[in-house]
Formats: structure tokens, sequence, C-alpha cells
């Protein structure tokens, strides 16, 4: 494997993981909203892994060599998950969906939901990748900036889009190409989450508010409204109430999202930054209106129909969490076929009523609705064709974006 100089991330960019692993996305959860229960200290050491062994720096890898596939003798794949993300039985002893994925191919399938959150992982396993060994794992899910930084590193083997028809063919349009892996040549999303505006309207006296401009501007919001503290989801949506592409935005249109933002602190408009804690805030009415994720945001609406949400017609964020078969793993042939088969309209819908998060698989609503008319409905989890077109991924950064970024970032939120 190709030899690299170490490239240490800077003392900005381990602030911002920090920020996000205490209570940002990376504290997001799963259905009942505990998906980061288990950081804590070994999150923070996952971090300071990373700060202290280095990454290779940025230019596209071509992806790691083939390994020896045993797909064909051993009928086994292990498969490295988050907590909540699969579907269980309503006794909580079984997986339905992977026991007739194994029923169906004869292939055992060994899950573990290990993945507590993207840099601890990383740091469990970067030594193995940059070792040229086998991780133990054949699939691994990971958010979309991790997923590019290993693609990137060389550490992802490519795709067979033979063992991939129904990926290949059903993948909605608004996943199909990322910056970090045009065409999906080594990753699929297992689903995406949202960045929208959130209400509550009881607080807001029955209006509606739909714009990152109305959350910074309008004086009957003053002192009521909230932001993320996760940079790319903020900047992001004030990038595209600007005008701005998140896809392809310059230091220039940064500059200008944070001086937007800046106005509003200065003003007092923006109340505070915050990560997954705001809910509360926003069901009390504390918070009258906000930027926030719309898993939350389902997961609120359970309790309290006073909670909304809106999509700006200037857009939204969407990111993604990814599956991607490691360097070395042992049944690539046969994660493959895994991936393939969640990919089938009437099991993706199976895993879309249990996890409630977006579906990136076309085809899904009329099997959905055969489960839960309310959730094929829902555009939260699968969006209209009007919604998706609003979808747009904040790019890839170097490492020197990156830590220019985020130091501008955390000087406008007080971090």
């Amino acid at each position: 494997m190709e030899s690299y100089e170490p490239e240490r991330l800077s003392p900005v960019q381990l602030a911002a993981m920090r920020r996000s692993l205490t209570n940002g996305r990376g504290a997001l959860t799963r259905r009942s909203l505990l998906r980061a229960s288990g950081m804590g200290a070994l999150a923070l050491g996952g971090i300071a892994t990373l700060g202290a062994c280095g990454i290779p720096p940025a230019g596209r890898a071509e992806g790691a060599a083939a390994a020896d596939d045993h797909s064909a003798k051993e009928k086994e794949v292990t498969f490295s998950n988050w907590t909540e993300y699969m579907d269980v039985s309503d006794d909580e002893k079984s997986r339905p969906t992977l026991e007739a994925f194994t029923k169906r191919t004869g292939i055992r399938v060994k899950y573990t939901e290990d993945i507590n959150d993207n840099v601890e992982f990383f740091g469990k396993i970067k030594p193995q990748l940059a070792a040229g060994q086998n991780t133990g794992r054949d699939l691994i899910c990971v958010t979309d900036w991790l997923a590019a930084r290993i693609i990137r590193l060389g550490w992802a083997q490519k795709l067979d889009p033979s063992n991939l028809p129904h990926a290949f063919a059903n993948v909605s349009a608004q996943f199909r190409t990322p910056d970090w892996d045009p065409g999906r040549a080594y990753s699929y999303p297992w689903t995406g989450i949202p960045t929208v505006i959130a209400y509550n309207a009881k607080a807001t006296g029955g209006r509606k508010v739909d714009s990152v401009t109305q959350l910074l501007d309008d004086p009957k919001l003053k002192g009521r409204v909230s932001f993320l503290s996760e940079m790319r989801d903020t900047v992001g949506m004030t990038l595209l109430d600007q005008g701005r592409d998140p896809g392809k935005f310059t230091d220039t249109d940064f500059d200008g999202a944070i001086g937007r933002l800046q106005k509003a602190v200065d003003k007092k408009q923006i109340r505070r930054f915050t990560g997954n804690d705001y809910t509360a805030d926003l069901s009390k009415g504390d918070i009258a209106a906000c930027v926030g994720w719309a898993g939350d945001i389902i997961q609120l609406q359970a309790d309290n129909p006073d909670i909304k949400f809106a999509i700006p017609a200037a857009g939204y964020i969407t990111s993604s969490d990814n599956l991607l078969v490691p360097a070395q793993a042992r049944h690539k042939t046969n994660a493959e076929k895994v991936i393939d088969y969640y990919y089938e309209p009437p099991v993706a819908a199976q895993l879309a009523a249990y996890i409630n998060y977006v579906c990136p698989v076309d085809g899904v609503r009329d099997e959905l609705a055969k489960i839960d008319e309310s959730m094929a409905s829902n555009t939260l989890i699968l969006p209209d064709r009007e919604m998706a077109a609003k979808s747009r991924s904040f790019r890839s950064l170097s490492t020197e974006e990156e830590t220019a970024y985020e130091e501008k970032f955390a000087k406008l939120i007080g971090a």
C-alpha cells in the first residue's frame, strides 16, 4: 500500500469534532434520540487517536486493491452499523430483514451495533487499514465526510456493479452523485439526514416559518431563534438562503454567510447555537423556530402537534450515512449482496418503517404505504419530487479549508 506522510488534525478541527460528539450530529439518535449514548471518554479517545496518528493528505486515491474474496466458500458477512439502525421484531429477539436475507441466500450475517460515532469508529479501524490488514468487517456504515476520507485514502474496495443491480437502478437521484464518490463506485447510502427549518406553531402564534431570512430578520422571532453548532448545516443553509450553492461555494461565499449570521448574533436575533439539545426548548416554545434535523422533528411531532417543519424555497442541506466495503474485507461479494438486498423496495420499506430517516431507495412509497400510510406520506422519510429537487450537499473540504472554516465558525458561535 502506498506510504503517506501523516497529516495531523488541527486544534480547530479537533474542537469541532468534540463539539459534534458532545451535542451535535455525533449525538444524533436513531428513533429514540439515543444514538450516541455510548460515546463519552471512548469517543474523545478516538479523537485523540486521530490527532496523534495523523491522516494522509487529501488527494483522490484509486481505492484499495482487491482482496482475496472468500465469499463463495464462506457463506458469511460481518456488518458494523449504528445502534437503532436496523429493524427489530416486536419482541426484540430478531432482525426480520436480516433473517429473511439469510433464509434466501444462505449467507449468515454477523451484525454488530459497534458504531457510536464516526471519529471513535475510525480511530478503531484506522490502524488495520493503514497497515493493509483486514479490519474484521466486511461492511461498514459511516457518515458522508468519513466515507469520503476512507475512499480518498484508498481504504475502500471498489464495488462490482454486476452484484448491485437493484442498488444501481434504485438509488434516488439526490444521492446518486456525491462529489466524493461520483456514480457511487465505492459506496451506497443507507439513509439520508435532512437539515430543515422547524418551528413551534403555538410559539409563533400560528405563523409559518419557512426561510433562513425569516429566522435572521423577523423581529417577532427576536431572541427565540437557534441555529446548529454543526458548521456544515448552519453555513450550508445560510449559503442557500443567499443564493449560493453549498456544493460549489468559494471562500468569499463562506465569509458572506458567516457575516450574515454574525449580524443576527450582534442584534440578538439568534438566541444560541445548539446541538440536538434544541429539541426541549422547541417543544416548550422557549425557542419559536430553528434550523434542526429531520430525525429529531419526526420524534417531536409524535408527542407535540404544534411542532411543524418547512423546506425553504432556497433549498436544504442533506447529509448521508453510507455503506462501504473496507480494504482487505474477506467477504466482498457477500457484502455487495447485502447492499443490493436493501435496495429492493419491499425490504427498503420495512427498514424505513423502523428507522424513520430518509429512505434513499426509489420505488418504496407503495410498499411503505402497506405498512404505514402516514409514513409513506411523510416527506421527511420519503421526500416528494419537489422536496428532493431542493436537496443540496455541502461540498467536500480540503484539510486547509476545513481548518480555516471551522476557526471562523467557532468564533461566530463562541465555541
